[in-house]
């Protein structure tokens, strides 16, 4: 198979090889085919995911040919799923894809079973009841859902899923696990070794800065009563220490260790974010626990015992001015470490799943390895259903929302969408959707928008008028470029959670067209 290689040559140095087989192992369902989710899977089919099924009851129209790519004059009068499927196919002959004339809305109220054939849900378009029942369904299913709309000038994404693991969680900034302030005893017997105040020039110009530091550290905690600098003023003696210690100025591998100085500051042991998923009560794991709670209860146990408070190495470290042998002696040091933590908490993942009566091999070494490397940096993300959100939000979140100058808009125009559904229920329309009825609309809608925040507990909360008119004025109009940049985030999106790779966003994203805002709100 050297074809797709080339072919996703771009993306498989961002999520790599297992990366893009989870993409071609996803099969994908998309409700509705209108332009933010013919965009959403567009990006989809580009990146190469197993299949999609394209649901959609309607036929095109003029209208769509106005805002939709994927259908042409040809296409009037004929079914909008056929021919946006079509238009994908081309696009990646690998996709497997099919599609389904009908709509959503009866799909979700008749046969809830035809959604746990699928790795995940892109429901674009529904209304609250569809979303609050489709929610359900996939829940019960055990299948990830991802809600995408485009309304006028404004757009929403939501992920729901009880529950999201990540181990490749990828953050932009992160310290290297160097252990500077806890050697291991093989690297404080490889830092001893080395002589600081050697007189051989360039010995002294070549010693790598995490020995400089390692050492200079020893020196410091011996005339401080075993400790490391605290305070500022401790802090800048210790980078005076290290500078006293260059023979000439130019020695690069002591301005490392200055500039590197406040990695021994990093705190020992388990950040608060990983320290939470190890005090979580999925550690309790039996038969029905999967791969990740089997790995953070070895993670547990390792940390408690032979970590000695620590999680395994990670084992690399980063380029720095040394003689290569000393580096080469040096990553060894630490990949020697890596290796038999990494040993220890495969034994012990080996273990555990005898004990719940499951194979011992059936979690495979290359995930137990990632898992070690990334462990430091794990990640789990739950979602609250959207029919909690909907009824009972975060009060003191919402308030604040309500009363913040910064997410006055996005709050707003969350409450007009949901306000501008309950009016789709009531009339039969939704406001501003026909001529001639604009300002009894307005007022309508204004009416729903306040009843639905006394109901939300928000009595007295007022709406912008301007946003208000605003709501009404797009008609529940998809606009292309909305529906472009809405279908960009929800198959980002959609990416992360399949290759469970990088942080899903949490919370429900309200893109704001008006001002170019994109905001996230945690209801």
């Amino acid at each position: 198979m050297a074809e797709p290689k080339v072919k996703y040559d771009r993306q498989l140095r961002i999520w790599g090889e297992q990366g893009q087989a989870a993409l071609e192992k996803a099969s994908i369902c998309l409700l509705n085919c209108g332009p933010t989710g013919s965009e959403t899977l567009k990006n989809l089919v580009l990146g190469g995911v197993g299949s999609i099924t394209v649901v959609d009851g309607s036929k095109v129209e003029e209208g769509d040919l106005g805002n939709n790519f994927m259908v042409d004059e040809a296409s009037v009068g004929q079914s909008k799923a056929k021919c946006v499927c079509a238009f994908l196919q081309e696009l990646n002959d690998a996709v497997k894809a099919k599609f389904i004339e009908e709509h959503p809305k009866e799909l979700i109220e008749t046969n809830p079973s035809f959604f746990s054939q699928f790795t995940l849900v892109i429901a674009t378009q529904l209304v609250e009841d569809s979303m609050v029942k489709l929610d359900r369904i996939c829940r019960e299913a055990n299948v990830i859902l991802l809600f995408a709309r485009s309304y006028g000038l404004m757009g929403l994404v939501r992920i729901s899923v009880k529950e999201h693991t990540v181990i490749e969680s990828k953050p932009d900034h992160f310290l290297d696990d160097l252990r500077l302030n806890n050697p291991w005893p093989e690297l404080r017997r490889f830092a001893e070794t080395i002589d600081l105040n050697t007189a051989d020039a360039v010995v002294h110009k070549h010693t790598p800065y995490i020995i400089i530091l390692v050492k200079l550290a020893e020196e410091w905690a011996n005339t401080h009563g075993g400790n490391l600098p605290s305070t500022r003023e401790e802090k800048r003696q210790l980078k005076d220490l290290i500078k006293s210690k260059m023979i000439t100025a130019d020695e690069e591998n002591y301005k490392e260790a200055v500039e590197a100085s406040y990695k021994l500051f990093s705190p020992q042991g388990t950040g608060p974010n990983l320290q939470k998923i190890i005090d979580d009560s999925c550690t309790e794991v039996d038969s029905s626990s999967s791969d990740f709670w089997v790995m953070v209860a070895a993670l547990k146990e390792f940390i408690a015992n032979e970590g000695g408070g620590e999680t395994p190495l990670e084992g690399s470290i980063p380029d720095m001015t040394s003689s290569t042998e000393l580096y080469i002696n040096l990553q060894k040091t630490y990949q020697a470490k890596a290796e038999a933590d990494f040993l220890v908490m495969e034994q012990k993942v080996r273990n555990l799943l005898k004990k719940i009566g499951r194979d011992p091999a059936s979690i495979s070494k290359a995930n137990i390895k990632s898992f070690c490397k990334n462990a430091r940096k794990l990640a789990v993300c739950r979602y609250r259903l959207i029919e909690d959100e909907f009824n009972s939000p975060v009060q003191p979140e919402l308030q604040k929302y309500l009363t913040d100058e910064d997410y006055g808009t996005a709050v707003g125009l969350y409450i007009l969408l949901r306000a501008a559904d309950r009016f789709a229920a009531n009339y039969n329309k939704f406001p501003g959707q026909f001529d001639g009825e604009m300002d009894e609309d307005i007022s309508r809608l204004k009416t729903t928008a306040v009843g639905l925040l006394n109901d939300l507990g928000c009595n007295g909360s007022a709406l912008s008028e301007d946003l208000i008119n605003e709501m009404c004025r797009y008609g529940a109009s998809e606009l292309h470029a909305v529906a472009a940049f809405v279908g960009g985030v929800a198959s980002q999106e959609v990416i992360k959670l399949i290759t469970r790779q990088f942080i899903p966003m949490s919370g429900t994203f309200i893109f704001n067209g008006i001002d170019h805002k994109s905001q996230l709100l945690l209801l």
